[in-house]
C-alpha cells in the first residue's frame, strides 16, 4: 500500500518540479494590469508585475495544445502497451519549457473544473531530467515531486513501484519531462534511463510529453531504443519565429503589440514597441525567451531610472544572453548575383 504523499510546505522557494511548487504555479494568476497612473500601485508592485510580465501565445503553443488534447483523448481508452506521446523540440530560448508548463497548467485547471472539491487528484506532474542521469536518479525525481519519504532506504524497483502506484491512485493524466536531450543513450546509464522512462510510460496510464533541445539530432532517437520512441512519439517543432514573408511579419508584430499593450509605464507611448518590431527580431533572432528578457529588463531599467518608457536607445543598452548577442552581431550574408553564362 502506498502512503499518500502531500505537497511539502517547509521551504519558501518551491520549484515547479515539486508538488507544492507546481500547485503554486497553477494557483497563482499573473498580477492584474492596473492603470499605470494608479498612485496606489507602488513602484515595487509595478516592478514585480514587469518582472513576471505576460506569457505570449505563439503559433507553436497553439499547435502543441491541439496535439496534446487529441493525445489525451486517444490514450484515455488505452489500457496498456504503447501509449502515444509528444516531443517538443527546438533550439534553446525558443520557449519550449514555457509552452510545456502553460500546457500543464491548462490541463490541470480543466481537470479541476471537471472534478470540483476533489483535493486528492494530481492530474499533471512536471520533472526535469537530471544531468548524467541514471534510472534511479530519474525515478527519484518523480518521487521527489510526490514528496515520498525515505528514498535513501529504497532501491530503484521499490521507488518505481511506489511512484507508479501513487500516480495511478492520484489520477495523473499528463506527465511532463523536460530536458530529455540530457539522456545520452550512447552511454550505458543514458540508455538505461531511456528504458526506465519507456517503462514508466507503460505502467502509468498517462500521456507523456517530452521537451528538449533539437531532439531530432540527439542520440535519443537513434538505434533500437530510438526507433521505439520514434514509433510512439510525434514531434512538434518550436522554432524561432521568422520575419521574411508578410504573414511572418504579421505574427511577430502581433506578439510585439501584445507585449506593448501589457506595459504599464507612465511615459510609455502606445505602439512604441511595434515601431521597432524589425529591430527586436534582429536582436532576438525570433526567439521568445530572448524577446521576453529584452522587454522585461528594459521595462525594469526604465522604472529604476524614472524614465518609464522604452526607447530603441534603451533597448540597445540591454545585454542579452551570449547566444543572442552573437547572432545579432553576425554579419548578414549578401547574396551574390549569379553570372549568366553567354
Amino acid at each position: 500500500m502506498v502512503t499518500t504523499a502531500q505537497p511539502a510546505t517547509t521551504s519558501t522557494f518551491s520549484p515547479l518540479t515539486t508538488w507544492d511548487g507546481w500547485q503554486q504555479f497553477v494557483d497563482t494568476p499573473h498580477a492584474p494590469a492596473r492603470d499605470a497612473g494608479d498612485q496606489e500601485w507602488t513602484l515595487e508592485q509595478r516592478e514585480d508585475y514587469h518582472a513576471r510580465f505576460v506569457v505570449l501565445k505563439t503559433p507553436a503553443m497553439d499547435a502543441l495544445s491541439t496535439a496534446v488534447r487529441r493525445l489525451l483523448l486517444l490514450n484515455r481508452g488505452q489500457q496498456g502497451g504503447a501509449r502515444r506521446g509528444l516531443i517538443i523540440s527546438g533550439p534553446a530560448t525558443t520557449g519550449k519549457t514555457t509552452a510545456m508548463q502553460q500546457l500543464g497548467r491548462t490541463v490541470e485547471l480543466a481537470d479541476r473544473r471537471r472534478h470540483p472539491n476533489q483535493d486528492g487528484r494530481l492530474p499533471v506532474l512536471f520533472i526535469t531530467v537530471p544531468p548524467s542521469s541514471t534510472p534511479k536518479m530519474l525515478i527519484s525525481e518523480f518521487a521527489r515531486f510526490l514528496g515520498l519519504p525515505a528514498l535513501e532506504r529504497m532501491n530503484q524497483i521499490q521507488i518505481t513501484n511506489a511512484v507508479c502506484e501513487l500516480l495511478c491512485e492520484l489520477g495523473t493524466q499528463l506527465v511532463l519531462v523536460d530536458d530529455v536531450h540530457l539522456m545520452d543513450t550512447r552511454s550505458r546509464a543514458g540508455a538505461e534511463t531511456s528504458d526506465q522512462l519507456k517503462y514508466l510510460g507503460e505502467r502509468i496510464p498517462a500521456t507523456f510529453v517530452y521537451s528538449g533541445i533539437d531532439v531530432e539530432a540527439s542520440p535519443l532517437l537513434t538505434g533500437v531504443r530510438g526507433s521505439q520512441l520514434a514509433g510512439r512519439f510525434k514531434i512538434v517543432r518550436n522554432q524561432p519565429l521568422r520575419y521574411g514573408s508578410s504573414a511572418d511579419q504579421q505574427i511577430w508584430n502581433d506578439l510585439v503589440n501584445s507585449m506593448d499593450s501589457a506595459l504599464r509605464l507612465r511615459h510609455h507611448r502606445p505602439g512604441a514597441l511595434v515601431t521597432h518590431a524589425a529591430y527586436l527580431h534582429a536582436r532576438t533572432g525570433g526567439r521568445m525567451g530572448s524577446l521576453s528578457h529584452l522587454i522585461r529588463e528594459a521595462a525594469l531599467v526604465s522604472l529604476l531610472d524614472g524614465t518609464e518608457k522604452i526607447t530603441k536607445r534603451l533597448l540597445e543598452q540591454i545585454e542579452l544572453d551570449t547566444a543572442a548577442e552573437q547572432r545579432a552581431r553576425a554579419p548578414h550574408r549578401r547574396r551574390t548575383p549569379t553570372q549568366r553564362q553567354p
